[in-house]
């Protein structure tokens, strides 16, 4: 039956306005999923589900999947080898994409040949935490009892080949003291270490840390980035204490290589809509990330940019690690 042509009018009218209030894009078919090379309830899982709860609200699923270990070699071999359409997603760092290509024998992927970058989607200071009733409360007193005492100081991380190990390890070389490295599978694990005081300090970020700092579990000795955090003013930064060393985290998605380009630009243009949301940004630097994009081209200009700063030190290191 034909309808009157006012109606089949109306018709057609709310047929278009229904498709334009629909998200214009392929990626909310089906969930996608972010692989987090860390433990649960660490600051980069903390961000990553902040990041999907920005997307879920604009209509794209994604799913967390935590596959912690290995320095992060396991998360990133499982995206490596995943179908290249734009569902499984890296929630990728220094580690993943520069330091496990120098410091890791048997590496099973190619961080140059088997990623296309997304974006950046933010960065936070390093920083050192230690047991609450370590003979040292800041950087200075670290250094000092490090000197007197080498090796004698047990240092956790999240993994070798992360930022918040090779931070610390960059600063200790370039000073003149040495700790011994515990590497953890994540944050998480090494915080129960430190606080029940199988560790004596530990490089972190700034997420998660407030429980811990506030209550008295943990010191917080310095902040690795050029200002202290808001939470902790009275905090000093590494600079303001003597010792001229930055160490900053960053965060950034990498999806298989041979991913559509345009399913990487709707990614892209997505994920940048989330990072800049008022609301999102605000909720990020509560756990003292800031969100920052980019696109795709930019993302990959700054991972070779981080690989020319970091590699002459990591051959340093992998060189050391192999006389031990």
């Amino acid at each position: 039956m034909k309808l009157p042509f006012k109606v089949a009018g109306l018709a057609l009218i709310f047929s278009a306005l229904s498709a334009f209030a629909q998200p214009t894009t392929s990626l909310t078919s089906q969930p996608l999923k972010v692989v987090v090379p860390f433990a649960p309830g660490g600051g980069t899982d903390l961000y990553a589900r902040l990041l999907s709860n920005g997307l879920s609200k604009r209509g794209v699923q994604m799913v967390v999947e935590n596959k912690p270990g290995a320095s992060g070699m396991i998360a990133a071999t499982a995206v490596a080898r995943a179908k290249p359409d734009g569902r499984t997603i890296l929630f990728a760092s220094l580690g993943t994409l520069v330091s496990n290509a120098v410091l890791l024998d048997k590496l099973t992927y190619d961080p140059q040949k088997d990623f296309r970058g997304v974006t950046q989607i933010g960065y936070q200071p390093s920083l050192i935490v230690a047991r609450p009733d370590a003979p040292f409360k800041d950087i200075r007193g670290l250094v000092a009892y490090a000197k007197a005492n080498p090796e004698k100081i047990n240092r956790g991380s999240p993994g070798a080949a992360i930022i918040t190990n090779l931070a610390p390890l960059a600063f200790e070389n370039k000073y003149g003291f040495k700790t011994t490295h515990i590497p953890f599978n994540g944050v998480a694990p090494g915080f129960i270490a430190l606080v029940s005081g199988q560790i004596d300090i530990m490089g972190t970020g700034p997420s998660g840390i407030a429980p811990y700092v506030s209550d008295g579990r943990m010191t917080l000795l310095g902040v690795m980035g050029e200002s202290r955090l808001p939470q902790f003013p009275n905090v000093q930064t590494f600079k303001e204490q003597g010792y001229d060393f930055n160490g900053n985290l960053w965060y950034g998605l990498s999806v298989p290589a041979g991913t559509p380009v345009e399913t990487v630009k709707e990614l892209n243009k997505i994920v940048n809509e989330v990072l800049n949301d008022r609301d999102f940004k605000e909720r990020a630097r509560e756990m003292s990330v800031e969100p920052k994009g980019s696109s795709p081209d930019e993302y990959d200009a700054y991972v070779r940019a981080e690989t020319e700063r970091w590699v002459p030190e990591l051959k340093r290191i992998k060189a050391s690690m192999d006389t031990k």
